[in-house]
């Protein structure tokens, strides 16, 4: 028999059953341990893993589903280039992850040291029609990033299955073009690492 303290009659304390100052106790200590624990998982993820997580919930969402991003390079003083195009592109590691040629308006800006672009994501048309420029994508998501050149073969291998899944009708078409065009520096695999601060 226990009385209403959880002790055993005869005054003994039933060590099976933590009193409530044990309880709380042990939960502080399970709360403190988990904290502590996510805590020293922060520095182990990637500095992309981190910005991406730091994107408006609306971004992350169309990354993982939109067939599009629109990316605009940023010119030194943080306007937006003349240059708009809707893209293919896979979200990888915390990055927009494309392949593009190197002489194409993406590359010469890396190469210019303009590393900064403005990426819109989301299926708005085509940007350049028959009757002028589609600003619809203006309206989508945003955020600015860095962009990096990666010689990653293995990146490459990942982005082009990520396009298969994605572009099954067109992929055919392109996917010997972009193998061999990284392999002899004709094209360049670009990624865009989101950027802190505002969009």
């Amino acid at each position: 028999m226990r009385d209403s303290r959880g002790r055993r009659e005869g005054g003994v304390r039933d060590l099976a059953r933590p009193s409530s100052a044990a309880a709380e106790l042990l939960l502080g200590r399970r709360a403190f341990l988990s904290g502590a624990l996510a805590a020293l998982a922060l520095p182990w993820l990637s500095p992309a893993a981190l910005a991406a997580s730091a994107l408006p919930e609306p971004a992350r969402r169309a990354l993982e589903t939109s067939p599009y991003v629109y990316v605009s390079p940023l010119r030194r003083d943080g306007s937006e280039s003349a240059c708009h195009a809707e893209v293919w592109f896979a979200w990888l590691d915390g990055a927009v992850v494309l392949i593009t040629a190197r002489t194409g308006w993406k590359c010469r800006a890396l190469a210019h040291g303009l590393d900064r672009a403005r990426l819109w994501v989301g299926d708005h048309g085509r940007w350049r029609g028959l009757l002028g420029h589609n600003e619809a994508f203006r309206g989508a998501p945003s955020f600015v990033a860095r962009a990096e050149e990666s010689k990653d073969a293995a990146l490459l291998d990942r982005l082009l299955a990520a396009y298969e899944r994605k572009y099954p009708d067109e992929i055919p078409r392109w996917r010997d073009r972009m193998r061999a065009g990284f392999v002899s520096g004709e094209r360049a695999l670009l990624r865009y690492v989101p950027a802190p601060g505002p969009a």
